[in-house]
């Protein structure tokens, strides 16, 4: 047991995080994503939402130079609520929106694929890790 430590953020996850490096990608996916068609490493969090994930994820792990985060964008380009509520959780004001399938070879190079539970459509994160320790983190 740690203190001070989101208790989204498992032993494993936690393992993987601090194993990433500067600008490494961790992907935080909707129930609906291909996780484990995709990924090499894939951590399981049903039951969570992918906003308290990203929020709990951004918690330890700092931001990269932009664009730290993007989203994958929605069939029409129309911003979802839930891509909002990733957007803050992440807190990035202006994330870049990639397209579905652009977004899915993103995610193949990604550290660590993050599967919730979240079953609202487009509901999914990529997030670049900064510098620990680096003064703007």
């Amino acid at each position: 047991m740690l203190e001070g430590i989101d208790p989204l953020l498992t032993g494993e996850l936690l393992l993987h995080l601090d194993r990433m490096g500067h600008s490494d990608a961790v992907v935080i996916a909707d129930a609906h994503f291909p996780a484990w068609a995709i990924g090499t490493r894939v951590v399981d969090l049903p039951g969570t939402t992918t906003p308290d994930v990203l929020a709990a994820v951004r918690s330890v792990v700092p931001l990269d130079d932009a664009p730290a985060l993007d989203l994958m964008a929605s069939a029409d380009g129309e911003v979802l609520d839930v891509q909002r509520e990733l957007s803050t959780a992440a807190g990035v004001e202006d994330p870049r929106y990639v397209d579905r399938f652009e977004y899915y070879e993103l995610a193949k190079t990604a550290y660590v694929i993050v599967r919730t539970g979240e079953t609202r459509t487009y509901g999914n994160a990529l997030l670049r890790k900064g510098v620990v320790g680096h003064p703007s983190a």
